[in-house]
């Protein structure tokens, strides 16, 4: 592995690493809001652990830096969604940025409760025309954008729970529009889960708004706008949150010298994979992602990821 000569490295600037929760706001994309990040850390490694819609708003989970080593490592299921769903007829988009192409009526709200059981579980999701799904090498939104009916393949995706409520019924008794909230498993498309309800309920529908409340241990309630990242707040945070729910273990100096050459230690929590932090770097200093192995020694950790150079 190619490193930097010593003396550039002792005059370069400290590394910007971490993890960086960020509240993205409708009419934007989740590439505007990454280059918001380069631009206010200054730093040009940042990776996300899954985009929004432009409509969507909510949770986008960022990380910076050498922190993006981990990106594969990143704990992110379930993550879940708070939609309003407009019943009665389906745009090309899927959402309210899209020109009417199917009209049905109203359904029930026993008709929609019905619906909801068989969509939940692992089912086949045919993705939007409009979304980055590839077709023949274009991407399908530009063969719909052209003109052009993108046939897609469906998808098999996970759904764990979608909770209808807030039903906003007309004076016949009939669903105009209710809040739908979605636990599901990564590559699902919420727009296409509303259409399909719909569709099993005998009606039609698309997304007014659509907003990512979680990703796995992750909220948007701990996110910073991007109003106040442009402004300069300190919403950055230590590598190590970014592996919640892993064991952690703290290494001696002489452990840490090991470990930034890719040589195993001592394994003393448990867990298939641990965080291994500490040694002259601080306490809570992230040094390496490390998997358990046994070997003649016993039980070890091995680096998969390492956070800090030899």
């Amino acid at each position: 592995m190619h490193r930097r000569p010593i003396a550039e490295r002792l005059l370069a600037p400290p590394p910007i690493d971490g993890l960086l929760l960020v509240d993205k706001p409708a009419g934007i994309s989740s590439h505007d809001v990454v280059s918001v990040a380069r631009r206010a850390l200054g730093e040009k490694r940042i990776g996300h652990a899954g985009t929004l819609d432009p409509f969507a708003t909510g949770l986008l989970v960022l990380l910076v830096g050498r922190a993006t080593r981990l990106l594969q490592h990143l704990p992110h299921e379930p993550k879940r969604y708070d939609a309003i769903v407009r019943f009665g007829f389906e745009t090309e988009t899927e959402d309210l940025g899209g020109a009417v192409s199917r009209e049905a009526p109203l359904p029930t709200v026993e008709s929609l409760e019905l619906a909801r059981g068989p969509l939940v579980g692992d089912i086949e999701q045919v993705p939007p025309a409009y979304s980055a799904k590839r077709v023949d090498g274009s991407r399908a939104y530009k063969l719909a954008r052209q003109g052009i009916a993108p046939v897609l393949a469906p998808s098999r995706v996970h759904i764990n729970s979608i909770d209808l409520s807030d039903f906003d019924c007309d004076a016949a008794g009939a669903v105009v529009r209710c809040r739908m909230r979605v636990a599901c498993g990564g590559g699902t498309y919420v727009r296409s889960l509303a259409r399909d309800l719909a569709r099993a309920a005998g009606s039609a529908a698309h997304l007014e708004s659509l907003r990512r409340t979680e990703s796995g241990p992750f909220s948007v309630a701990n996110a910073v706008s991007v109003e106040a990242l442009k402004a300069g707040a300190k919403a950055l945070r230590p590598p190590v949150d970014a592996l919640p729910g892993y064991s952690r273990q703290h290494l001696t100096s002489d452990e840490v010298a090991r470990i930034v050459r890719g040589i195993d230690v001592a394994a003393s929590v448990p867990g298939a994979y641990a965080a291994l932090l500490g040694g002259d770097l601080g306490s809570e200093a992230l040094v390496a992602f490390a998997e358990r192995r046994t070997s003649e020694l016993g039980e070890r950790w091995q680096p998969r990821v390492v956070m800090h150079e030899a």
